[in-house]
């Protein structure tokens, strides 16, 4: 297998697992709690491996995306809670994004991140319109790899591996935090590693590469490779964050904060590294967000969509990703926290996270649909295990996001 084949599950890990949201949460936690709330993202990268994995061959044997799927078998009243609830949460994530696009942007060069706003919005729609899927995932999965300075920058730092390895085994709560600001957070991780429209993004992803059951295979290790990747990153980000923070009494809430630990132990180069990384994760992620718009409203109105056809033979699709753009990035005008929207993203993406898997668990149960490729015993019990930790997320993250007021 070529190994630009994988390029669709790193291009999902970056953008999909280390984009603004994670990037936020992966720093302030790293800060304020150290190594503690790693299982939230292991927990949330494991979920995400089973369920990207189901989603991935319900679309290779149906030779559907996941609305599709859902609509069929669900029927048009779930799959309209469903349309809704997603599209509704990539219009948010995708505000996130454009304005972490332009908070990178800001860093690089010393702009406010407001004039540069509007450039990153026609930017991202002229790379939709017209990009090739396959240059789009290549050059931003491999330039997103620049996050790699983050492990790097663990080898640099006066790092207590030891301390890092007890942490993240015994975790606890600091003294200096409340439990209901823990658990706001550990939900938010868990929230970033399963954004719900990475699903929609890497099913539909592989039907413009023409998945079919001989690249369930490719899909596998797409999901298995991709998604701990981004894991993994996000692991790092975080335990970087403990040897410059962990002894100050400073609350972490801008991107700067967040590539310190990279520039103080690599340097001028290693910061650029970071930068390069930090546009690549969130300008990816914010073309998935916008891709995954239209993806969503055109599968379940059964319009023609995607990038393997020219935009004039799927008009509406590209209408939608326009329209979309245009309203995130009016949004992030109001001058609205772009870090505050993202946050908000992060914890209503965990509430609505069982409306988007719960029909992916269906579909792939269903033997009628799937054949000799439905879910197996393993994959059940994952699912299921998943599914219930999705329940009891959604149920305690709105009471937590106002009793914590946002983690502050």
């Amino acid at each position: 297998m070529s190994p630009l084949k994988l390029a669709l599950g790193v291009m999902t890990a970056i953008g999909g697992f280390v984009d603004i949201g994670n990037l936020v949460t992966s720093g302030i936690t790293g800060a304020r709690f150290g190594m503690a709330l790693t299982w939230a993202i292991i927990l949330g990268t494991v979920g995400m491996t089973v369920y990207g994995e189901m989603a991935g061959r319900v679309a290779a044997v149906g030779g559907r995306a996941v609305f599709h799927s859902v609509r069929e078998r669900l029927g048009p009243r779930v799959g309209l809670v469903n349309l809704t609830s997603s599209f509704v949460l990539s219009l948010l994530t995708l505000s996130a994004e454009i304005g972490g696009v332009a908070l990178v942007l800001q860093l690089a060069t010393g702009i406010n991140y407001l004039l540069w706003v509007p450039l990153v919005g026609l930017f991202v729609w002229l790379v939709i319109y017209r990009a090739p899927f396959m240059l789009i995932e290549n050059v931003f999965g491999m330039m997103g790899l620049g996050l790699i300075i983050f492990i790097i920058a663990l080898f640099k730092l006066p790092v207590d591996w030891h301390g890092l390895w007890v942490g993240a085994t015994h975790p606890w709560v600091p003294s200096s935090e409340p439990h209901s600001t823990y658990w706001f957070y550990a939900v938010s991780l868990y929230g970033a590693c399963l954004v719900p429209y990475q699903v929609l993004f890497f099913s539909s992803g592989g039907r413009e590469e023409s998945w079919t059951t001989k690249s369930i295979p490719q899909m596998r290790m797409n999901a298995v490779v991709g998604f701990p990747l981004g894991g993994l990153l996000s692991i790092a980000i975080m335990a970087s964050m403990i040897p410059i923070y962990s002894s100050l009494n400073v609350n972490v809430s801008h991107l700067g904060q967040i590539a310190l630990p990279v520039a103080a132990s690599v340097g001028l180069v290693g910061l650029i590294f970071a930068l390069i990384g930090f546009f690549a994760a969130t300008f990816a992620a914010a073309a998935e967000a916008a891709l995954s718009a239209g993806y969503a409203v055109a599968q379940f109105f059964g319009w023609t969509w995607g990038k393997m056809h020219e935009p004039r033979a799927a008009a509406q699709f590209h209408v939608v990703c326009l329209a979309s753009i245009i309203a995130a990035t009016g949004f992030i005008l109001t001058t609205i926290d772009p870090i505050t929207v993202t946050l908000v993203s992060v914890v209503l993406g965990a509430v609505a996270i069982p409306l988007t898997y719960f029909p992916v668990l269906v579909v792939a149960n269903d033997e009628e649909y799937m054949g000799k490729w439905v879910n197996g015993r393993l994959s059940n019990v994952l699912g299921s295990v998943f599914l219930v930790i999705m329940v009891l997320a959604s149920v305690v993250t709105l009471p937590l996001l106002f009793i914590t007021k946002a983690g502050h």
